[in-house]
């Protein structure tokens, strides 16, 4: 590798010119600790890829994409983590002696010495930006980490100790049980898990993970560790260690890699001990959608129109982890920008919201949903969210609320958006009530998304062209890869079907008329997307599959 002077090459590249190379360098004198290259994209002279593609160019050295490549854990546990971020660069394969070190400053000499004697190995050198190869430090080494401690618990479990007092010091984190607990905290964070499943069996404890809906296998655990693991989950969750014959709830809050998240947690007891499953719920980033909810943009318009009103109640419909609270606080971060009193009452509170009053559920102190939504009354709120319509009490409470001059949030679990109705009825609430709080429903479904990786084109079969329609020729499926588990998709996406509503509907539902027949009026008058409707196109636009069509269009039947 030879020395090369960066500023020339790029000049060369026409990317900068003189002046601004002399204003770099002038830089460069008062603060020694920077390259030329760093000051040059600090001052806007170019971008970070503008100074790879010259390097990559002069050094005869590949620009690699991390997100796309493959990258082997073993590779990357070759240099120690600290060494990793000293340099901003990662390991990511190890072939007949050579190490791959993809780096983003590939003249920094020192370094790449520092990686090959530490290693051992001789190194072959990639590109790639800074953001990008740090996000991949986090991803892989908590996966070393995880492994690391489930190694060491399994091999130390003959000579394991049950220690109880170390459990219950949540300040010692060197112990096997919780470094193991840690790390599995940390890998199923990095992993965008959104469930983390500790499962005994007979001979054996099973971690898996749900990633975009689906579970995974992890890790297998030797059965000895089970006890102390639930009793180190019971311990952070506040539970009661003792009891094992009965199910507990709980939940608690702890950082991960720098973000505070929130985990729920539910144990019950299985033939062969206690299963705990813990779902992360982020409780400090930001909600990120593109200004419409994640909805399309008709759906967007209808739910803006429903914001709009004064008082009443809009639920929100579907099945447990159809994303309905991730959706109610994108509302209410939009709500909370008004100048108006907003307050929730919550099990649990999932996400602090700046200017929200949120009030958590406390079963054992007395507090449920009925007893806070009637204090909440009293607080001249101007809109309410109601986690979840568990019962008829709440339900009337809820309803009067409405027609009493407050917006109402609430969701409700049923299969679509017009059954929020029948629901309502079935839970007590007068037909006359309903007509005249409810200002709409939303019923909404997660669906997987197609792997971008390994999304390839097939031929519609006829099944698939008697629901798609026989002008559709060819849809798309993820073959799998490594970057999706061999599952072929990546990610999911939210589907709506938004019902308003508006006069006759009041009226039909006044008048008790078939739920049918509203159905049917709403389907024509308000041009009704269903959740099939919308499933279907995005399977004609490549973004899912028919397996994923077919079971929206199964759970609907």
């Amino acid at each position: 590798m030879k020395n090369i002077p960066i500023g020339e090459v790029l000049k060369e590249y026409g990317y900068i010119n003189e002046d601004q190379l002399q204003t770099a360098l002038a830089e460069q004198k008062k603060d020694r600790s920077r390259r030329l290259g760093q000051h040059l994209i600090d001052l806007g002279f170019i971008t970070e890829k503008q100074m790879l593609k010259a390097l990559s160019d002069k050094l005869n050295e590949p620009i690699v994409d991390l997100n796309t490549s493959h990258i082997e854990v073993d590779a990357v546990a070759k240099i120690p983590k600290a060494l990793a971020l000293k340099y901003d660069l990662i390991a990511i394969t190890e072939q007949n002696g050579v190490l791959t070190v993809v780096t983003s400053d590939p003249l920094n000499f020192y370094g790449i010495e520092d990686v090959r004697l530490v290693t051992g190995l001789n190194l072959s050198i990639g590109l790639c930006e800074k953001a990008e190869i740090l996000k991949a430090i986090d991803y892989y080494y908590a996966e070393i980490k995880a492994r690391e401690a489930a190694t060491a618990a399994n091999q130390n479990v003959t000579s394991f100790e049950f220690n109880e007092e170390e459990l219950f010091n949540s300040e010692t984190d060197d112990t096997p049980i919780v470094k193991l607990f840690n790390s599995l905290l940390s890998r199923g964070y990095n992993q965008n898990a959104s469930d983390i499943h500790i499962e005994a069996y007979e001979d054996k404890t099973m971690v898996r993970m749900r990633i975009d809906g689906m579970i995974v296998d992890y890790v297998q655990l030797a059965k000895n560790l089970h006890a102390s693991l639930i009793v180190r989950i019971k311990i952070m969750a506040n539970m009661d260690i003792a009891e094992k014959r009965l199910p507990q709830d709980g939940h608690f809050v702890t950082t991960i890699d720098g973000v505070k998240m929130n985990l729920r947690v539910s144990i019950i007891p299985t033939s062969y001990g206690e299963k705990a499953v813990l779902r992360f719920l982020n409780s400090n980033t930001t909600i990120m959608h593109n200004k419409t909810y994640g909805m399309i943009q008709e759906n967007y318009e209808k739910i803006c129109k429903m914001l709009e009103m004064p008082h009443g109640i809009i639920y929100f419909t579907g099945p447990t982890g159809s994303g309905k609270t991730t959706t109610l606080y994108m509302i209410l971060e939009t709500l909370a920008k008004r100048q108006i009193n907003i307050s929730t009452i919550e099990d649990p509170v999932e996400k602090n919201i700046e200017r929200c009053n949120q009030m958590q559920i406390n079963n054992m102190a007395g507090l449920d949903f009925e007893m806070g939504l009637r204090a909440l009354l009293r607080q001249d709120p101007d809109v309410i969210l109601v986690g979840e319509t568990r019962d008829g009490e709440t339900a009337s409470i809820s309803v009067r609320a409405a027609i009493t001059g407050h917006l109402v949030l609430s969701s409700l679990h049923t299969n679509d958006a017009i059954s929020t109705i029948v629901r309502l009825e079935d839970m007590g609430v007068e037909p006359f009530m309903v007509a005249n709080s409810l200002i709409g429903s939303i019923s909404q479904r997660l669906v997987k998304t197609i792997c971008p990786h390994c999304k390839e084109k097939i031929s519609t079969t006829e099944l698939d062209r008697s629901v798609l329609g026989e002008d559709v020729k060819y849809i798309y499926k993820g073959a799998g890869c490594h970057l999706c588990n061999h599952t072929g998709y990546k990610g999911r996406t939210a589907i709506h079907e938004v019902i308003m509503i508006d006069k006759e509907v009041r009226k039909m539902i006044s008048n008790k008329i078939d739920i049918d027949d509203i159905y049917a009026y709403v389907k024509t008058s308000q041009n009704l997307k269903t959740l099939r409707d919308q499933a279907i196109d995005y399977v004609k636009q490549g973004i899912t599959t028919m397996d994923e069509l077919y079971k929206i269009t199964s759970y609907l039947d």
